[in-house]
């Protein structure tokens, strides 16, 4: 498929890009900035200017729109910006490609939708899945929500087929390898600490894995995934101990039916994209972690191997001043 995608140099955009493109698609990045994506061709577009969706879209044609743009973390820009930003990119890119006849578009939505960001927010039932109440507790969970309604607009009123996701907290490649996450923290430090990951319910995912799912999702038939919507996120929680054991000290809002989240178990259910779409996520924080240490004793040994074989250096005569 020809793949436009919005964001494309953001946090998860970059790691679509490149995935959708090893993939076989042909992918075209739009973002304010390039990336310098390889396989991928960038578009440098300011999507909220007058006309720039329509044109990018009329002249590239393609199968497919994954809309990613708009501010990604809540809190980091006054209220009302993130709401107008947010909702009018989403309207303005599904507007364009409702009119250039595109026949799939997936925009990103988040799991902040159903509320847990309120401290009087109680979960309906756990583990959590797509029939909770959606209950936005400020102002980017909002704008989430408006492009889950303005979706589910298109897909009564446009032909092709509408869907949205519910990315986890989207860790990137180099994140595992200790790069600060979104919110400044390293992945370690969210674990070592529980009440850092315990903010958003201990939900996560994988970048690489958000990208198998994108992919699952354009080759699935139009009707599993028109107007619908999936939570998507690892298949444990980010947490070294069982839910169970840390939910009444850190996140009381779940109640007790958290309780029957031992083991690994993750509070957000990704059981409707297994049955619908067959996508399963790969990647946990256990092997991702291990693999980044290992990599990174791996080159601190290559490293300490070349020093040693190096010739030593020529002694140099001290000089002094007569």
């Amino acid at each position: 498929m020809r793949v436009v995608v919005t964001g494309s140099s953001g946090r998860l955009g970059r790691t679509l890009c490149a995935g959708l493109a090893a993939s076989g698609h042909s992918v075209v990045g739009a973002d304010q900035a390039s990336a310098g994506l390889t396989g991928v061709e960038e578009r440098e577009v300011d999507l909220l200017g007058e006309h720039a969706a329509e044109s990018l879209l009329d002249e590239v044609r393609p199968d497919a729109v994954v809309h990613l743009a708009g501010i990604a973390v809540p809190f980091s820009a006054p209220e009302g910006e993130i709401l107008v930003t947010n909702t009018t990119l989403a309207h303005t890119v599904l507007a364009a490609a409702a009119r250039a006849g595109v026949g799939r578009v997936l925009a990103a939505s988040s799991p902040t939708v159903i509320g847990y960001g309120s401290p009087a927010w109680r979960a309906q039932a756990v583990p959590i899945d797509e029939t909770h109440p959606r209950e936005p507790a400020n102002a980017y969970a909002l704008s989430k929500l408006v492009i889950e309604e303005t979706v589910r607009m298109f897909s009564r009123t446009a032909a092709g087929a509408y869907g949205f996701f519910r990315p986890c907290y989207v860790v990137s490649p180099e994140e595992w390898a200790g790069a600060p996450t979104q919110q400044g923290h390293t992945m370690l430090e969210r674990l070592e600490d529980p009440a850092l990951a315990a903010v958003s319910l201990f939900n996560y995912l994988d970048a690489r894995d958000a990208t198998s799912f994108v992919d699952a999702w354009l080759a699935a038939p139009a009707g599993v995934v028109d107007g619908t919507g999936f939570f998507v996120g690892a298949a444990d929680a980010l947490a070294r101990q069982p839910v169970a054991e840390l939910w009444r000290d850190l996140v009381p809002g779940l109640g007790a039916a958290a309780d029957t989240l031992t083991g690994t178990r993750p509070v957000f259910s990704i059981d409707k994209a297994a049955e619908l779409l067959g996508w399963r996520p790969e990647r946990d924080w256990r092997t991702e972690l291990s693999a980044a240490s290992g990599a990174a004793s791996a080159a601190a040994a290559a490293s300490a191997a070349a020093a040693a074989s190096a010739p030593p250096l020529a002694p140099q005569t001290e000089s002094r001043a007569s």
